[in-house]
């Protein structure tokens, strides 16, 4: 779902960080250090580790990042400009979706240091207590449950005052967040002209709409004011967070930029397990170059990313490494495999006003002059992201008679919904005024795949994340429109609100509901479960509980592919838990160094 927004506005507001030169070294320097650990990628997951493991003075630790190195964007507001079709993108596509009518997608990840935590839409929700009480109760480890998870939501964040100044009483939980983590969170700096209105409506409607003062205290039924990754009116990601300027003057933290990990090398064998402690990679389009660490490789290339790597590395299913000229090294078949995504489609409605981000958005005059309140200030509308609020709801329960019930329990969302004041992603119509919601299917039944193209390690991998390919899905992102308009007829917004609009007021029965959401929907971009956890010792799975891959010595994965379900919310704050968690876990298995 690209978005038009002038090019020249986004290249204008692209931002060097400055960081500090000794962190940043080349290929040739880093061939020169020993380091104990390698993390592959340095995104969300894989900045938290390298600087949790840095925290250690005895631990060289070095990060490949096949990005560039120092650009972000800063402006919350121009998030969906970031991808697809960037330089900070994978730019990677799907194959084609039979859920959207066989239409084939983009498939964004981030290209840049700080991976998909520099390009996302900045969503802070932490899922249900639920999600990860699953975790534990299908790994056999209770670390991963939410009462043990909490004390890494509290690492991770620092809350932070939103940019107004405005009484935030009755907007946020402050007794569930954490104050002294390292990722800035906040509530939106600017007021919307449709707040008052959509807590009305709350107010009105009860029930599925009723008001839920923090979706982030492990219950997020109902609806509940945004929250962000961003501090000061600047986007708060893993690179500008844990990778910030006081942790890269540790001498024993080094990253090497525009490094594409081809590969990870078996180079021997350790009680009885291949020994994959190796990195292959190229500088740019340079020759192959190799780096071990003496401890661990750790994977954290993301969903798509690293089960790519393990596959080209000859771990997966036998069978098909050798139908594609891979020599198998490890029969691992799960590797790639349960590719779970959040399916997702917009739903508008005409309004009245004029008070809406489809003015800026199609104006170049006032982008320009909020961006320089932006640039001077950090103050005004460029300081929000494009949601005011969300609400997780579920299917009633003679919707589900008959159905499983995919979600982790019954204080579990089946549907999320993204209220924004305006369209929030383009093509945006030449004239008119919205309202508009994003539906997203937050426990999908459908299941894809990622496999290898061919045996070049740096052809693109084959991506299919299934979407809306289950009755099921179907069924959850219908009864997901129709709550969107039973929540805008609420007499909160009489008056206001004219009418569907943009093809939604075409969609007025199961049928061409269901016609809409072939025709609009495709991915929110959270990708998981492509090298899920499982028991230690079960003959599925691709990682234990530890996050230590199966049949194999010296490498773990750390980032979302470990996920085995979809957490009931977005995935970027899970991702950074996982990158705390797994911390934990190495420090523990090197406590004499």
């Amino acid at each position: 779902m690209p978005s038009t927004r002038p090019i020249l506005l986004l290249w204008s507001v692209v931002v060097a960080i400055g960081l500090a030169r000794a962190t940043f070294i080349d290929a040739s320097a880093a061939k020169k250090i020993e380091y104990d650990f390698i993390i592959v990628g340095g995104g969300t997951a894989g900045n938290v580790v390298a600087n949790r493991l840095s925290e250690n003075p005895k631990h060289n630790i070095l990060v490949l990042e096949a990005g560039p190195r120092g650009t972000y964007m800063q402006v919350p507001f121009l998030c969906t400009s970031l991808a697809p079709k960037t330089s900070f993108d994978w730019n990677f596509t799907t194959t084609p979706q039979i859920g959207l009518g066989n239409r084939v997608i983009p498939y964004p990840r981030g290209h840049v240091l700080g991976g998909s935590s520099s390009i996302n839409y900045l969503v802070y929700t932490r899922g249900s207590a639920e999600d990860f009480d699953r975790y534990a109760n299908v790994t056999g480890d209770q670390g991963w449950s939410w009462k043990n998870m909490l004390q890494y939501f509290r690492k991770n964040e620092k809350f932070t005052p939103p940019v107004d100044g405005h009484n935030t009483t009755g907007q946020f939980n402050p007794e569930i967040h954490g104050f002294n983590g390292i990722n800035s969170v906040t509530l939106s700096g600017s007021p919307s002209a449709i707040d008052g209105r959509v807590i009305n409506a709350s107010k009105e409607l009860g029930g599925d709409f009723k008001f839920n003062l923090d979706y982030n205290s492990g219950s997020p039924l109902g609806l509940g004011w945004f929250q962000m990754t961003a501090g000061g009116g600047k986007r708060s990601s893993s690179s500008t967070s844990y990778l910030g300027p006081s942790f890269l003057s540790r001498p024993n933290l080094h990253v090497v930029v525009g490094a594409e990990v081809s590969r990870v090398i078996k180079t021997g064998m350790k009680g009885g397990l291949p020994v994959f402690n190796t990195v292959e990679f190229r500088s740019g389009k340079g020759p192959l170059l190799r780096l071990a660490a003496s401890k661990e490789v750790i994977l954290s290339a993301g969903a798509i990313g690293s089960p790519h790597i393990l596959l080209n590395s000859g771990i997966g299913n036998s069978k098909t490494l050798k139908s594609v000229g891979v020599t198998p090294q490890v029969d691992l078949p799960d590797v790639g495999e349960n590719l779970a995504d959040h399916s997702f489609t917009v739903a508008s409605f005409s309004v009245s006003g004029n008070s809406t981000v489809d003015n800026i958005n199609r104006d170049s005059t006032t982008m320009q002059q909020d961006l320089e309140l932006w640039k001077t200030k950090k103050m005004g509308p460029m300081t929000n992201a494009l949601v005011t609020h969300i609400m997780f709801l579920r299917l009633n329960e003679s919707t589900l008679e008959g159905n499983p019930d995919p979600a982790p329990g019954p204080n579990s969302p089946h549907f999320e919904l993204l209220v924004s004041n305006g369209l929030p992603i383009g093509p945006f119509p030449p004239t008119g005024n919205f309202v508009a919601t994003g539906a997203m299917v937050l426990n999908p039944t459908s299941r894809g795949s990622l496999k290898l193209r061919s045996s070049d390690p740096f052809d693109p991998p084959i991506i299919d994340p299934g979407l809306l390919k289950t009755e099921f899905d179907r069924t959850v992102m219908r009864e997901a429109i129709k709550s969107i308009k039973r929540f805008y007829a609420a007499p909160a917004w009489a008056g206001y609100v004219i009418g569907p609009a943009n093809g939604l007021e075409k969609a007025v029965d199961d049928a061409s509901i269901d016609k809409y959401v072939r025709d609009t929907a495709g991915s929110i971009f959270h990708p998981l479960g492509t090298a899920s956890m499982s028991p230690k010792g079960a003959k599925t799975g691709v990682v234990d509980p530890d996050l230590r891959v199966k049949k194999v010595s010296g490498l773990r994965v750390v980032d979302v592919s470990v996920l085995p379900f979809e957490p009931s919310g977005h995935t970027q704050t899970p991702a950074y838990v996982i990158g705390e968690r797994a911390s934990d876990l190495i420090k523990a298995a090197y406590p004499q160094h």
